[in-house]
C-alpha cells in the first residue's frame, strides 16, 4: 500500500445484542432473564437509549423501536399497575416492532407476561444492578464508541511526547526503523504497518490496532520484534489520538520542502484535518530525531506558539523600521 492510500470509512450501522452483551455485560451488570437463543435474533440499530414511557401507556406513534428499551422505577411501576391482558397486549406490540432488547433497571424483577412473551418473539429481556441514569450513561459512552466511524491507514503510529504522530512513506521509507529510534528514546508505539482509527464523537480520530499485532513491529533485516518484551509495557499505548501526520518523502528534484514553516499543510482523516509535514529523506539525517523535533513543534502550535510566526512577525518589524 502506498504512502497516499487511506481505506474508505467503514460505517458500523448495527451491533448484534449477542455481541454487545458478551462484550459490556459485565461491565453494565448485565444479567439475561430470558432463554439464550433470544441473544441470536435481535440488532441495535441507534446508539442511544429509549425509555418507553409513551409506550407503556399505548402509545407508538413515535416509538423508538431500533434503541436499547430502558425500562426504570417509573415505567415498572405503571406497568405493574396494568391488566395482565394489558400488559401483555403491550409487550407484543413492542416485540412486534423489532426492538433489540430490554432492559430493566435498578434490579427490578419483571413480570411474568414480560418474560413470557419476550422469550415467544425472540426479543432479550436483561436486568441491570444499576439506576436507569448510571446505565444510560455508561452504555451511551460504549455505543458511541462501537458505531464511531472507522478507517485503516498504512504507517506506524506512536505517542511522542504526548502528541499522537502517525509516520507515513512508501514501503522501505525506513518509518519502522525511525519508530523503533523513537521508542529507544522513550516514546510509546500505538501500531506499527497497519493504523486503524475511529472518530469518536467530539470530532478526535483516534488510532488503535487489533489485539494480535499489539506490541509487534516489523523491522526488515530482523523481523518482528516485540517491543513489549524487549523495551517494556510502558513503550506499548492501546491506542492514541492523532495530533500530527508525518510524511517521508523520497528526496528528488522535485522535492521542495518547507523552508520556514509559514506553509501550514494537512491530511484529511475521516473527515478530520489534522497538521500534516513532509520531511525529505536524505542520506545520514536522523529521521527520528527530526519527527521528534516534529511533535515538540506541534506541541508547541497547540499552546498558541509558533516559532515561524514570530520570527516571521520580527523579520517584517525589522524590514518596516
Amino acid at each position: 500500500m502506498s504512502a497516499s492510500q487511506v481505506s474508505l470509512p467503514q460505517p458500523i450501522e448495527s451491533i448484534a445484542v449477542r455481541e454487545f452483551f458478551e462484550d459490556f455485560g459485565e461491565q453494565l451488570r448485565l444479567r439475561l432473564v430470558t432463554k439464550p437463543k433470544t441473544l441470536s435474533r435481535s440488532t441495535i440499530r441507534e446508539r442511544s437509549v429509549n425509555r418507553p414511557a409513551l409506550a407503556v401507556t399505548g402509545y407508538f406513534k413515535y416509538f423508538a423501536h431500533k434503541r436499547i428499551q430502558l425500562f426504570g422505577a417509573g415505567e415498572m411501576a405503571f406497568f405493574r399497575e396494568q391488566s395482565p391482558a394489558r400488559r401483555s397486549k403491550l409487550l407484543a406490540i413492542m416485540a412486534s416492532k423489532r426492538i433489540p432488547c430490554i432492559v430493566v433497571s435498578r434490579n427490578l424483577a419483571p413480570t411474568a407476561e414480560m418474560i413470557k412473551i419476550l422469550d415467544e418473539h425472540g426479543v432479550p429481556l436483561f436486568r441491570t444492578t444499576l439506576t436507569s441514569k448510571a446505565f444510560t450513561t455508561e452504555v451511551t459512552m460504549l455505543l458511541e464508541e462501537r458505531f464511531a466511524p472507522r478507517t485503516t491507514c498504512h504507517g506506524t503510529l506512536l505517542d511522542v511526547r504526548g502528541i499522537g504522530t502517525l509516520i507515513r512513506g512508501d514501503s522501505g521509507a525506513g518509518k519502522s526503523e525511525a519508530a523503533l529510534a523513537l521508542i529507544e528514546r522513550g516514546h510509546s508505539l500505538v501500531a506499527d504497518d497497519m493504523v486503524r482509527v475511529k472518530l469518536l464523537s467530539d470530532h478526535s480520530p483516534v488510532g488503535f490496532c487489533d489485539d494480535m499485532s499489539r506490541g509487534y513491529m516489523e523491522c526488515r533485516g530482523i523481523g518482528i520484534i516485540n517491543i513489549e518484551e524487549l523495551f517494556g509495557i510502558r513503550f506499548v499505548r492501546l491506542d492514541k489520538r492523532i495530533d500530527l501526520v508525518v510524511t517521508f518523502l523520497e528526496d528528488s528534484s522535485e522535492t521542495e520542502p518547507d523552508r520556514t514553516g509559514l506553509e501550514r499543510k494537512s491530511f484529511d482523516i475521516l473527515g478530520v484535518e489534522v497538521p500534516h509535514m513532509e520531511i525529505p529523506l536524505r542520506p545520514g539525517r536522523d529521521m527520528a530525531r527530526l519527527v521528534e523535533v516534529a511533535a515538540m513543534v506541534q506541541a508547541a502550535r497547540q499552546l498558541g506558539h509558533d516559532s515561524a510566526t514570530e520570527f516571521n512577525e520580527k523579520l517584517l518589524n525589522k524590514m518596516n523600521q
